[in-house]
């Protein structure tokens, strides 16, 4: 998130074109001269023209740039916010884009690219952003090979299985013995459900033990490997066992997900995760080096 709010800056700024010529200050008797940029550092519009204010110019590459930028933040659940549509665009153009240019000319207008406040900032986001540059100038070469993507797969594809869904039913008695006469009972024929409803002390009584689709983690490390057990098939019951929550016995309704995805299907993925891996470790490295050559003062005691 940091990043991306780095980058809507510079796309903002790259909006702003350069400073400027003479401006009339509001209030002032005559034209004074507001600092432009040096031309080596001029913003110059990248693709074609779709808008000039002023001054200032507007490409499209920049406007689709920052367009990218604000849909890559619009939340999962609200895709109807994204902007896609040409009429989108240009409404985007228009009310944002534009209307923002016209209050940075305003602000130069009233001189505050002199004001120490917005120097400050600028100098932390070019920080910043010579940061990621670098980062990205030392790891654009990185790549991963096809036996390292196979070999990951190979060594974690357990790990790299859809999340199983089991739906469980259970009855929770407070000893042992009571267990065992409701295991007896069950192994007779006795509904479950019945069972559960009439001498189960957990909250899933009033359903007939059933707990719905649960996946690892949601209750005790017992109740997990009992449920969770590859010999447990849908239809069986489970021997006693303890938990924190007392004596439990518990059933196999069904069975959802859990399936190994082809290695065809999670190269892309495990490819990117590979090369993340190797850019961290150089990233990594290049700080280590660089930290047992600088001095380095950190007054701790002065953190409050």
């Amino acid at each position: 998130m940091k990043n991306k709010i780095i980058l809507l800056v510079v796309v903002s700024l790259s909006l702003g074109g350069i400073f400027g010529c003479d401006k009339l200050i509001p209030g002032a008797k005559k034209k004074v001269e507001v600092v432009s940029a040096p031309a080596a550092y001029a913003i110059v519009p990248k693709g074609p023209i779709v808008a000039k204010v002023n001054n200032v110019s507007i490409g499209l590459d920049d406007l689709n740039e920052e367009i990218a930028l604000y849909n890559a933040n619009v939340p999962a659940d609200r895709p109807e916010l994204k902007i896609v549509s040409r009429e989108q665009k240009i409404n985007y153009l228009k009310n944002e884009a534009i209307r923002r240019i016209l209050i940075y000319q305003h602000a130069l207008d009233n001189g505050l690219d002199r004001n120490e406040e917005v120097r400050q900032a600028l100098e932390k986001n070019k920080r910043d952003l010579m940061v990621l540059q670098d980062i990205k100038e030392m790891t654009k070469g990185i790549t991963a090979t096809s036996k390292e993507v196979e070999d990951y797969y190979n060594n974690y594809k357990e790990q790299l299985k859809e999340p199983e869904d089991r739906q469980v039913s259970e009855i929770v008695v407070g000893s042992e013995q009571a267990a065992r006469d409701i295991l007896i009972q069950l192994l007779q024929g006795a509904d479950f459900a019945t069972l559960a409803r009439n001498n189960s002390q957990a909250p899933s009584a009033k359903d007939g033990g059933d707990l719905g689709f649960i996946q690892k983690g949601k209750k005790s490390a017992q109740f997990d490997a009992a449920a969770f057990a590859d010999s447990l098939e849908v239809g069986r019951i489970s021997n006693i066992f303890k938990t924190p929550e007392g004596y439990s016995i518990i059933r196999l309704e069904a069975k959802r997900g859990g399936k190994q995805k082809p290695l065809s299907e999670m190269w892309d993925d495990i490819n990117r995760g590979l090369v993340f891996l190797k850019q961290q470790q150089v990233v990594e490295e290049l700080i280590g080096k660089l930290s047992r050559d600088a001095k380095i003062d950190i007054s701790e005691g002065e953190i409050k």
